[in-house]
């Protein structure tokens, strides 16, 4: 990028720049008009000059021209005008030129702020453009805060400066200049006056201020650190908290903000000492107008008219003058930060921007094989991970890399992915440099897969799909009404040098999703094979189970799960197993149900937030009063808060006990322990209301089966559904936006998939309950295609949250290989993807990825870095490596037999 801003704004902008300047030389016409009025109103109609004579009348607005050879030409004659219209006359006019000059300058600001958000929008297009093409390795030791702290926040006052940097300097200059020539016209003297103070201004005004520079130089590096540092506590938060080092990490922090906080306290005082002694010199030429003009004008040698104009002149030099000195501080502090800028997307390795440009021939091949010939590597730091491996891969073959941490397998495997680029030796594909060429080639025939996966923030899908991104293969449709808006947006990418892709626009291609076969699934029939193979397919499902649905967004949704809800019951009578979910029934008790859910029969829309609206609302307590709910349930709640409170009262906070327990914590026992003798032998109506509470909300979540106290008889059933019966009779409106009532052919909007599946209460009786669930589940959805894909798609939907992070690690592993092998490639390269999972479930992704790809028409090519030698069973070939050298490569039965012999 071109070093010096003021070149590089010039470059990208001179056409507009040439208009802008072109208005400014404009404006200095009224302007210069503007100056003169003040003089002509004080000594015209004000003062009588030229209207000494009664009824003397004076031409306004008389138009003549000089021209050569033509002599005086009058364009208007002008009109005759008396004293008091030529003051009206004059001061219209004075007001006529304000709004001139106005529009003059609200035209020019326009113009500016758009010639500098354009120029903004393509200093930063081009800095992330340059991020694009860094290689891998930079970002080892570059901090994301630092880097995205210079392209959103650093880059901000260059836009506002490329509107200023030739437009600012023209019409200040010019207003000072005219200013200038005004006040000589009226006197020499006094206009040597405001040259000589002027220049003394612009002298050492700027001098003074390059401490300012420096101390704003050191102000933004140290703002660059703490956005590092920031970006450094997130991404680490983890270990901070399991290290106990957040006070570490405060006092850091502090140290920053404290030298932040130094630099810009010595910036606010040089600044306003600067601002005083510039306000001062701005004072003291008024001070020599007045006196000496005065003097003038007392003597003779000056008239009012002349003296006010000038003063009013000068009062218009100030400005502009102060301006100047503000546009040169902030030329010299934006160049320091461009530079600064720049320093840092500069970089030796830099891919070249062609290697990344999209070139239409999406089906090009990968020269093959692809192969390594007397491969180095090194570090960041010089360290030698590997040297001098050769090794070749044939298109269709699959070789499993065998090596610890350090025996630089998985470098190897990096490198052949164009991530690690070799010291010495060459990766090739074919014949040619595989460095050579182009990221379309690169970046679709070759696929990567690592066991530290980055996802982006979005959906599964959006995730998963993320490797079949390389250009629009479906312009986005949009209505005639957003076709101007995206004309608009097309031309102005354009004009600063912004790519016009649509980022809306379709960008996946079918023709690019890896099928087995024939390939003749659709595009998620053929994802749904990779996530099986992957191991991904429950968590997908189990996601779409988890989730409140919104039905506008989804609004299929509800008859596909009404029509789920019915086959999962028929199913449960098939296996004979009606018991495992016992269903929400009116006229029926739910054993395994909480005793407010059995009062209430209906889903609590946000529990924690509504259940106390719920208790306060009139009807309910109306119901609960008129029934004696509420005396019986403060009764089983004293009961309940006795038991405990014997059982658990001496128990520490972190005992195994308490996991048994739903709603209820050590605190809530310790508190119920403190009320328990205010109650004790007591009816409920002579308790204080607030000590009544906690056992009538200990008793609401009652459930037998599993608290096992004995305290739910027959006749306490029948009383909570006739009570039930009678709230459901007049249900309060207001009580229909807090809960969603149950009913067999209504869907639960406030309840997640599954809870509107089972619709109804999971027997805790049963100990598999939920593996006996999920099979059924699984059945239904293998039976029914449709029903499989809606639930699968709505999984897809899941937000997966910023790098991931709502997801486990184990899904985040297994996201990143399905993200690879779900695109067509001629090599897929996995370095140890699945290293830290289970032994056996490593056994079966290894072993069902290998049978997948071998399916594939694209006869690919796979190198598999393995965490254990135990998988190279699956494999043609096995590479042995040792401490940073390739120790052997042989075909798999070669492996095998040296291994036998080693052994005995």
């Amino acid at each position: 990028m071109e070093r010096n801003l003021i070149r590089y704004i010039w470059t990208h902008t001179k056409q507009e720049q040439l208009i802008v300047l072109t208005l400014v030389l404009l404006s200095m016409i009224p302007y210069y008009l503007a100056l003169d009025l003040p003089k002509q109103i004080v000594n015209g109609p004000i003062q009588g000059q030229g209207f000494e004579a009664e009824g003397a009348t004076q031409l306004f607005f008389q138009t003549i021209i000089d021209l050569p050879y033509f002599g005086s030409v009058e364009l208007f004659p002008g009109m005759e005008l008396d004293r008091l219209d030529s003051l009206w006359a004059l001061s219209a006019l004075f007001l006529a030129f304000v709004i001139i000059k106005g529009i003059f300058k609200l035209n020019i600001n326009t113009l500016k702020g758009r010639l500098g958000e354009r120029l903004l929008r393509r200093i930063r297009y081009q800095l992330v453009d340059r991020i694009l093409r860094f290689p891998p390795s930079y970002f080892k030791r570059a901090k994301a805060g630092e880097i995205s702290s210079m392209v959103k926040d650093e880059v901000e006052p260059m836009g506002g400066f490329a509107g200023d940097a030739f437009v600012q300097p023209a019409l200040l200059g010019g207003q000072a200049l005219t200013a200038l020539t005004f006040i000589f016209v009226q006197h020499f003297w006094l206009g040597m006056i405001a040259v000589c103070m002027a220049l003394f201004q612009a002298f050492i005004i700027p001098k003074m201020r390059m401490r300012l520079i420096e101390l704003g130089r050191q102000r933004q590096l140290t703002a660059r650190q703490l956005a590092g540092r920031v970006s450094e506590i997130i991404d680490g938060i983890q270990t901070i908290h399991a290290y106990d080092t957040s006070n570490y990490e405060r006092a850091g922090i502090g140290g920053l903000l404290a030298t932040i906080f130094k630099i810009r306290y010595d910036i606010y005082q040089w600044k306003f000492f600067v601002k005083f002694l510039n306000n001062f010199l701005a004072q003291l030429t008024p001070f020599l107008f007045y006196s000496i003009g005065g003097y003038l004008t007392i003597k003779g040698g000056l008239d009012v008219g002349q003296l006010v104009a000038v003063i009013n002149a000068y009062s218009e030099l100030p400005g502009p003058l102060k301006e100047l000195i503000d546009w040169d501080l902030a030329r010299q502090d934006v160049q320091v930060k461009y530079e600064q800028v720049i320093n840092q997307f500069e970089h030796d390795d830099m891919l070249a921007s062609d290697m990344q440009a999209i070139n239409g021939n999406a089906d090009q091949p990968l020269p093959l094989p692809l192969c390594a010939a007397n491969v180095t590597l090194e570090d960041e730091s010089g360290a030698v991970l590997l040297r001098n491996a050769t090794v070749r891969i044939e298109k269709g073959e699959t070789v499993a890399f065998v090596g610890g941490a350090s025996s630089g397998a998985s470098p190897l495997a990096q490198s052949l992915s164009r991530l690690l680029p070799p010291v010495s030796g060459r990766i090739q594909a074919g014949q040619v440099d595989l460095y050579s060429l182009p990221e379309t080639i690169t970046g679709r025939r070759i696929s990567y897969a690592s066991n530290d996966p980055y996802l982006f923030v979005g959906t599964l899908k959006e995730n998963l799909t993320y490797g079949l991104k390389h250009e629009p293969v479906a312009v986005h449709l949009v209505s005639e009404s957003e076709q101007a808006q995206k004309k608009w947006e097309y031309s102005e990418a354009r004009r600063t040098g912004n790519p016009t892709l649509d980022i809306h626009s379709d960008w996946v291609s079918e023709n690019s999703i890896f099928r087995p076969g024939s390939g003749a699934d659709t595009g998620l029939a053929a994802a749904r094979v990779v996530f099986d193979t992957v191991q991904l397919t429950g968590d997908i499902v189990d996601f779409a189970l988890n989730t409140i649905v919104d039905l506008e967004a989804y609004p299929d949704i509800r008859n596909t799960i009404l029509n789920l809800r019915k086959d999962f019951r028929q199913e449960l009578e098939a296996r004979g197993i009606t018991d495992l979910v016992a269903p929400f029934e009116f006229e029926g008790f739910n054993d395994h149900a909480m005793l407010i859910e059995n009062f209430l029969f209906g889903n609590v829309v946000d529990p924690e937030n509504t259940m106390p609206l719920i208790a306060e609302n009139s009807h309910f307590g109306k119901v609960m009063s008129d029934t004696g709910l509420d005396v019986d349930f403060f009764e089983m709640g004293r009961t309940i808060a006795a038991n405990l409170v014997e059982l658990f009262a001496d128990l520490p906070e972190d005992h195994p006990f308490f996991q048994n327990l739903d709603h209820i914590t050590a605190d809530d026992i310790a508190a119920l322990g403190k009320i328990l003798p205010k109650v004790e032998n007591r009816a409920m109506r002579q308790v204080n209301r607030d000590n009544t509470i906690p056992f009538i909300r200990l008793a609401a979540i009652y459930i037998e089966p599993r608290y096992r106290l004995g305290l739910l008889t027959d006749a306490m059933k029948k009383k909570i559904i006739a009570a039930r019966k009678r709230f459901h009779a007049a249900l309060d409106p207001k009580l229909l936006t807090l809960m969603d009532p149950y009913k067999a052919d209504s869907y639960l909007t406030s309840a997640n998939l599954l809870e509107n599946i089972l619709f109804g209460k999971v027997d805790i009786s049963y100990g598999d309950a939920s593996r006996q669930i999920r099979n059924i589940l699984s059945d239904l959805l293998g039976r029914h295609q449709e029903l499989n894909f809606a639930i699968m798609k709505l999984g897809l939907d899941f937000n997966v949250g910023a790098g991931g992070r709502l997801l486990t690690e184990a899904q985040r592993i297994k996201v990143g290989l399905a993200r690879a092998i779900i695109r067509r490639s001629d090599y897929y390269i996995l370095n140890r993807p699945i290293a830290g999972f289970d032994p056996d479930i490593q056994d079966e992704i290894v072993r069902d990825t290998l049978a997948l790809l071998s399916e594939s028409a694209d006869n690919p090519g796979v190198i598999w870095v393995l965490s254990h030698e135990r998988f190279t069973k699956f494999f043609q070939r096995v590479s042995i490596f040792e401490q940073g050298t390739l120790k052997e490569d042989c075909a798999l039965e070669d492996y095998i037999q040296k291994t036998k012999s080693n052994k005995s």
